[in-house]
Parts: structure tokens; C-alpha cells; sequence
């Protein structure tokens, strides 16, 4: 079935037409307009909300005091090499089993689906529609997710605070899913803190050790001790603190030569049990141990023969929605569709939830099976397409109207 196929699977439709728009990062493509024009008709009020070279949406129905934001982004990672797609990834490819295509399952199934749900409750064909005095539903949808992530959510988020507008909830679609349609919900993510350690020796001639500072020798205990801390236990929602090391370059390419300086990369994905303060003092704490030893084996060349910077950089705080209103909506919705309660969670990776969750907002992040994004042929189940419309059409019904 090609792209331009007719179909009676609205979502399909809708996704379709998103896939076929290359939004590489930072770009829509024409994704949030394709959006606006399905949403317009349904009393939604629109603003765009761009900042830099970033494309923001901003829409809003309803009337109601509380407030739920549905929250996705339309730029997608690259491609990767064209000559091992199985189908070009922006030709939204299907056949009986599967939708193709970059950026599928990694959102905008789930976009497609938001608005499809939408339709289910308020559009002209809708059966017990949404009252507007029930709440409030909004749109913000973002093309910097996939990338630097400084002018999508996050200013969205600012310029909302500063209008002393905060979501009462916030549905994620980030593809939350692990081996069937609904099986996990995010309901937090665990922060993340990047940080670069430079140490600075003597560069020379590794056949004079007396003369030289190895960076590298020096800072093996440090790195031992860190990667060995534990740093909490974690809690009943996260598991514990966890450091990695992802990147270590140091040498000048030659065998007889002590370089001057290693830089080495690490992460923290930390719980609620830390805060990127407290980690920061710790580690700084491990590393002025280990180098004022260092330092003193190597007294007699100068006291700034040795020295380390430690640059910090925080990708987000960690969020969590306890057990509440949105948990039971969510909840009760996949049981309804699928017959099968989900699992909350907070492993993953980070997402535009980070910007949301710390404000206060009650934050899940639901969508499809996440086994191929990113990934070379990345592709969404077609039977999960109409039953994940469903999730969110019952979940918002769950919040803004009776027990169904």
C-alpha cells in the first residue's frame, strides 16, 4: 500500500502524511501545519510559538479549570544509510503487517493518534462528546526534541510559566510501549548531568619518567572510585543513581609519548534520592582526594604541574507522577482497550517530560512499541494504530468526564 493509498484507518491517514514530511531535526517540514488544519475545525484556538530556528505549536480547547496537555515532537534523527532501508523512510510504507518509515514510532503515530482522539471526542461524528466546560485540552508540539532541546518544550514552558499557565497533566507519546501496545507507562524519568573531566599533566618522553605527569595514571584511582561509589539505593519508583563513562580520549597517536591532557565523558542518571547539587559535591569530594595525593607524589615540579576541570552540563531533573488522578486515567484506559493493566515505569532515557514533570505538572508518557526507534527500518504495528487513538480518547474521557 503506498503512502497516497485510501484507507478507512484515520490515524494511518494522518500518519502518513506526517512520515512523508523529512523533518530532520530541528525542522517540521509542514508537520505542525498538517496538524493545525485538522484541528482548527475542531474549535481548537492555534499559536505558533517559534523561538530560533524551532517550530512550536500551541493549541488549546475548552473551557474547563484544569488543564491537559498533550505533548509530542515532529522532528525525527537521522536516517542513517538510505541503502539499508528495506524502504525509503519517508515514503510511509505499508503493507499487511506494518507502517515504515523514520520518525513512525518516534512520534508521529502518536501525533496522529492525539489528534484522531481528539476528533473521537469532540469532532462532528463524535458519540457522547466531550463537554467543553469539562476541561481543558492542549496541544504543544515541538520540532527540538531530537535536538539541542533549548527552544522547543523547554521555552514553550517558560513562556507559559510566564503567562501563570501550568497543565494540571501532561500525556507524553513518546513510544512508552515495550513488547505489547500499553504494556509500560512512563510515569517519571530519572534526571541525567553530564559532566567532562579535563586533567592536565606534563607532556614528554615516556623513557623519562621524571620529567613527565601522566594524566592518564593520575586519574585512574579517581575514575576507579567513581565508577565503583554507589552513589543511593534508589526508592520504590527508580532504581539507584547510576555513572557511566562514555567517552575517554587522551594521547597524541604516538608509542613514546606521555600526553599533557585526558578528557574523560560521564554521565549521571540519577533518582530522586539526588540532586545534580548533591552529586557535584561528591564527585568533586572523590577527585580532591585522589589529586591532592597525586599532586603531592609530584611536588618537586610545581605546584600547577597537575591540575583537573570538572564542566558540568544538566539535561534534565528527574520527574515522577505518583499514584493519582492521571495514573488511574491512563490506567483504566489500556485496561479498557487492551484487557490488561499497564506497568508504570521510570527507566529510559530522558524526554520532553523533564520540562514539564518539575513544574509541578502530573506527567505519563504513552505510545507505541519502542523496538525500532532510532533504529534502521523503524516501523509501528498497523493493529496498534486505532487502539492507541483509543488510549488517549478513554484517558481523557477517564479525566474530564464521569467514570465511563
Amino acid at each position: 500500500m503506498s503512502a497516497n493509498a485510501a484507507t478507512t484507518n484515520p490515524v494511518l491517514e494522518l500518519a502518513q502524511a506526517l512520515i512523508a514530511r523529512q523533518s530532520n531535526t530541528p525542522e517540521d517540514a509542514g508537520c505542525q501545519e498538517l496538524m493545525a488544519q485538522r484541528l482548527a475545525p475542531l474549535g481548537f484556538s492555534l499559536e505558533q510559538m517559534p523561538f530560533s530556528d524551532v517550530q512550536n505549536l500551541w493549541a488549546v480547547w475548552g473551557s474547563g479549570p484544569k488543564l491537559c496537555v498533550l505533548a509530542g515532537h515532529t522532528d525525527v534523527v537521522p536516517t542513517g544509510p538510505l541503502e539499508e532501508w528495506e524502504h525509503p523512510p519517508f515514503s510511509a510504507h505499508t503493507d499487511e503487517q506494518w507502517l515504515h518509515g523514520r520518525g513512525s514510532a518516534d512520534m508521529k503515530v502518536s501525533l496522529a493518534a492525539m489528534v484522531v482522539a481528539c476528533e473521537n471526542l469532540f469532532g462532528p461524528k463524535a458519540v457522547n462528546p466531550l463537554d467543553p466546560s469539562a476541561g481543558r485540552i492542549a496541544f504543544l508540539i515541538t520540532s527540538d526534541e531530537e535536538g539541542p532541546a533549548q527552544h522547543g518544550t523547554k521555552a514553550v514552558m517558560a513562556e507559559l510559566q510566564s503567562r501563570k499557565l501550568i497543565p494540571d497533566y501532561c500525556i507524553v507519546g513518546e513510544p512508552s510501549s515495550s513488547e505489547k501496545l500499553g504494556d509500560v507507562v512512563r510515569n517519571g524519568r530519572r534526571g541525567s548531568l553530564n559532566g567532562e573531566l579535563v586533567i592536565r599533566g606534563v607532556q614528554g618522553h615516556v623513557a623519562y619518567p621524571e620529567s613527565v605527569i601522566n594524566p592518564i595514571t593520575s586519574a585512574m584511582a579517581a575514575l576507579a572510585e567513581l565508577s565503583a561509589t554507589r552513589w543511593d539505593e534508589g526508592n520504590q519508583y527508580y532504581p539507584p543513581t547510576s555513572f557511566q563513562i562514555s567517552n575517554i580520549n587522551a594521547g597524541t597517536g604516538a608509542t613514546n609519548v606521555v600526553p599533557g591532557e585526558l578528557s574523560v565523558v560521564f554521565n549521571f542518571r540519577y533518582c530522586t534520592e539526588q540532586t545534580a547539587e548533591s552529586i557535584q559535591q561528591k564527585v568533586q569530594q572523590i577527585l580532591a582526594t585522589h589529586f591532592d595525593q597525586q599532586r603531592s607524589l609530584h611536588s618537586t615540579k610545581g605546584a600547577d604541574a597537575l591540575s583537573y576541570e570538572v564542566h558540568w552540563a544538566l539535561s534534565g531533573e528527574p520527574f515522577l507522577t505518583p499514584i493519582g488522578p492521571l495514573t488511574d486515567a491512563v490506567t483504566a484506559a489500556i485496561t479498557q482497550v487492551t484487557g490488561n493493566p499497564p506497568q508504570l515505569s521510570t527507566s529510559g532515557g530522558t524526554s520532553d517530560g523533564r520540562f514539564i514533570g518539575p513544574l509541578g505538572t502530573q506527567v505519563v508518557e504513552v505510545g507505541p512499541i519502542n523496538a525500532t526507534i532510532h533504529k534502521l527500518n523503524e516501523r509501528v504495528a498497523l493493529q496498534d494504530l486505532e487502539p492507541l487513538a483509543a488510549i488517549y480518547e478513554h484517558t481523557l474521557r477517564h479525566l474530564f468526564s464521569e467514570p465511563q
